[in-house]
């Protein structure tokens, strides 16, 4: 697909922060931007799967919420259990106090790149593909632009360059952009540094509690972590790959793996992933009969990924190379996955930068030699909020990583089963509740 010789803004990338960013530019009237991105067909595994409450309303401020609340499933809590009992619930109903939107969307992120597509799409924008950006220079004319080049050897000319093209950036690279852990540490200090995720089917179809939808549940064991979300049928279509059609109910898993069980299959097969459920797993999916009195087995791997959990940050997320250059989403930092912060920063921050994009352009209009006071403002608010998120992430990490070693002999307890027992006591208390769901749904740290 050819691309036009100039535009305003260009963005690249076009996971959910660069379609968002998209959709907040077309909702503040600014329509002179072109999206592209380096692959040619848009991003076909499951990858992130919730939606929280401030992201929702976000994407309600640009008019973008609601293909999604009615393809979602409406998330009403999230839950902290061992391999056989609750240990905790944060329920998101007491957030209808504060938003309009009371709940998590719980959908698979290739499903939320094609509702965003498509509602892009109805405004009459297109996705350019394939591009994939190699080279970026000041223009030698106009020193407020940057010569934007394409491994096909087209170039594109633009004013504002919002680099959404995820945690490998070649925007971030080629700006001599830095990338680190804010704290410098390392990922060997973590027992959580490595973790699988699949989509999956089981046979017999598993019961009980966990199994039900609209609740995401993370299963504590010593020194590890496993979630599972049960999808049902909703999503059985969009996540269908090589043609194999799905008739089952689908579930997310996902588990950390011990660095001292080895680096896991890229692509972790069947037996694999069975394997770690049987380990770390909820009795009721597990095919261990000792464990779950209806034993359950994978029956299809839909998909199945391995990620690190390690955090950094772009060293600022405001520069100019000719033209101005934000990042945004995992261009600009990525963290754990615990708590579902990634994705929600990553469109928060894309309507936001948008916004401000939008102001600075048209105090450009009236002024050609403004100062980029508007954009720098941005960039330092979403990068202390980025800084909050990835403490806070790192601070449940720590939490669901703590093991069931005793202390000493003399002290027959240990850190884990002192975390279990709080919070078996603190659930029971509303205000609880209540203040995990606040801290979860984002509404204090927008």
């Amino acid at each position: 697909m050819s691309l036009p010789e100039n535009t305003t803004v260009l963005i690249v990338g076009a996971g959910p922060a660069g379609l968002t960013a998209a959709l907040s530019l077309a909702h503040h009237r600014c329509h002179d931007f072109v999206i592209v991105d380096a692959v040619v067909e848009g991003q076909n595994s499951s990858r992130a799967i919730a939606i929280h409450c401030a992201t929702v309303e976000a994407l309600a401020s640009i008019d973008a919420a609601d293909g999604l609340v009615s393809r979602a499933i409406r998330g009403k809590s999230i839950r902290v259990t061992s391999r056989d009992s609750q240990i905790f619930e944060a329920k998101f109903d007491p957030l209808k106090k504060h938003s309009p939107h009371p709940y998590a969307l719980y959908i698979p992120q290739n499903v939320t790149e094609l509702v965003l597509g498509q509602k892009l799409q109805s405004l009459g924008v297109q996705v350019r593909r394939p591009h994939r950006l190699v080279g970026m220079k000041q223009n030698e004319k106009d020193s407020r632009i940057t010569d934007v080049s394409f491994e096909d050897g087209q170039v594109i000319r633009a004013r504002y360059i919002i680099g959404a093209d995820g945690a490998r950036s070649s925007i971030r690279t080629i700006a001599g952009i830095g990338f680190s852990d804010p704290e410098g540490s390392n990922l060997t200090d973590n027992l959580m540094t490595q973790m699988v995720s699949a989509d999956v089917t089981f046979k017999p179809e598993p019961v009980g509690p966990l199994t039900l939808e609209g609740h995401l549940n993370g299963t504590v064991f010593s020194g590890n972590f496993f979630f599972l979300t049960p999808f049902g049928n909703r999503f059985n279509t969009e996540l269908t790959r090589d043609g194999k059609p799905i008739t089952k109910s689908i579930f997310r898993v996902g588990c950390a793996i011990p660095v001292k069980n080895g680096e896991p299959p890229h692509a972790p097969p069947k037996e694999y992933i069975q394997d770690v459920i049987d380990k770390y797993g909820p009795a009721c999916i597990t095919s261990n009969p000792s464990l779950n009195p209806t034993p359950v087995k994978v029956d299809q791997l839909v998909w199945s990924t391995r990620f690190r959990t390690h955090s950094a940050i772009a060293d600022r997320t405001f520069t100019r190379l000719g033209a101005a250059i934000l990042l945004v989403g995992d261009a600009a930092h990525i963290h754990s996955p615990a708590g579902g912060q990634g994705m929600n920063l990553a469109m928060r921050d894309a309507i936001f930068l948008a916004e401000a994009v939008t102001k600075h352009i048209q105090a450009s209009a009236e002024n050609p030699d403004v100062d980029d006071t508007i954009l720098q403002e941005f960039a330092d608010v979403r990068h202390a909020r980025a800084l909050e998120i990835i403490g806070f992430t790192k601070t449940l990490l720590k939490l669901a990583s703590l093991t069931y070693d005793s202390y000493a002999w003399w002290m027959p307890c240990s850190a884990a089963s002192i975390r279990d027992l709080v919070l078996r006591i603190l659930g029971g208390f509303d205000f609880v509740q209540s203040k995990v769901a606040w801290g979860l749904s984002g509404l204090g740290r927008r």
